[in-house]
């Protein structure tokens, strides 16, 4: 009789049956260990939860008074035997991958992540492993990270503009991630920093855990509106289109997003301006992180599976895709660019046929 796996994939989510807790479960369950504290990975339910110290106060912002024990990078917690360690993921505050060992065994489930240190966020570890499960969402080779020092030139270079010709400037990122990574990266001999309320909330959260955030001050009813449009706005996703932005006009939309770097992403979502910034890997970082595991087997979680999970069988990985509900982030969800999809899905289709797998997959073996 075949081994069984110490990770399974259940209609809850990533179980550990020798243990007994799930990893980022969507239904509720016991003990839940959490990779981040974004929406669909945390989930509300559960009776115990694990996580990274730097997550706890956002985890409660999000969820309530939960039942939650916080540990370090690399501390480790036995659970009926099975050791579990949190390494860090680089892709928001507090993100970690998973380490389960049982008798030799390894598995690492990743979470989402990155791998360029954006200055807020620890940086990503590559965890040695049996078996790495994995995101990827931007898994097609078209997405190709620029160094974020070159996107925050542009977008301060984009702010400076604006001041000159007398427009507010918005800048749109997801409010866990996206906004800190812009608040620590902005020039601010350009101006204060103005957030919209759920920003400022989850900014709160993570200076009550002792993270150092760089200056900013909560949008309220009473703010001067001609002092608000001096600086630079930092908003949700939420909040486009509605009365509390167009408050701000005449102004310049800027949107933050992996999905700037599909043609008509900036168009759909009405933005003057599409910064390419994503807080999950890029193609090749996705193949790097992989390959630095030393894994025997790769189980692809979210995003584009099957494109990603036939290239790197053919590279010579043993690749799997499995169905859980992940994915689901604000700003960085498929489901909201169908058309760009499909037309991305056809391009490559169309490379494929006339390209052999190295040269139409970024020449990466």
């Amino acid at each position: 009789m075949a081994k069984k796996p110490l990770l399974e994939f259940t209609e809850s989510g990533i179980y550990c049956a020798r243990g007994k807790f799930y990893i980022d479960p969507w239904k509720p369950v016991d003990d839940a260990v959490i990779t981040h504290a974004h929406a669909d990975h945390a989930y509300l339910g559960h009776k115990r939860y694990l996580a990274h110290y730097l997550s706890k106060e956002v985890l409660r912002y999000r969820l309530g008074e939960i039942q939650l024990q916080t540990v370090e990078y690399g501390e480790s917690v036995i659970k009926n035997g099975v050791s579990i360690s949190l390494y860090p993921a680089g892709h928001v505050v507090g993100s970690a991958q998973i380490r389960v060992e049982y008798q030799g065994e390894i598995w690492v489930v990743s979470g989402d992540y990155k791998l360029e240190n954006d200055g807020v966020s620890t940086a990503f570890e590559p965890v040695k492993c049996h078996h790495f499960i994995s995101e990827c969402t931007f898994g097609m080779p078209v997405y190709t990270w620029k160094p974020q020092v070159q996107v925050f030139e542009d977008i301060n270079n984009w702010w400076r503009a604006n001041i000159h010709h007398g427009l507010a400037t918005v800048l749109v990122g997801y409010s866990l991630g996206k906004a800190q990574r812009i608040l620590q990266n902005l020039d601010l001999f350009n101006g204060k920093v103005y957030t919209h309320g759920v920003i400022e909330n989850t900014n709160e959260a993570l200076r009550r855990n002792g993270v150092s955030l760089n200056p900013t001050e909560r949008i309220t009813v009473d703010s001067p509106k001609e002092e608000v449009r001096k600086g630079i706005i930092l908003a949700p996703p939420s909040s486009v289109g509605t009365p509390w932005m167009r408050k701000f006009q005449p102004y310049s939309f800027g949107y933050c997003s992996g999905w700037m770097a599909i043609r008509g992403a900036k168009r759909r979502r009405a933005a003057d301006r599409g910064f390419v910034l994503s807080d999950h890997a890029d193609w090749n970082g996705l193949i790097s992180a992989i390959d630095a595991t030393g894994c025997e087997s790769v189980y692809l979680t979210h995003g584009y599976t099957a494109t990603f999970s036939r290239y790197l069988n053919e590279i010579g990985f043993d690749a799997h895709e499995v169905h859980t509900l992940y994915g689901g982030e604000e700003e960085e969800n498929p489901a909201s660019l169908p058309q760009e999809e499909r037309e991305l899905e056809n391009q490559v289709e169309d490379i494929n046929n006339a390209l052999s797998v190295e040269e139409n997959l970024g020449g990466v073996s």
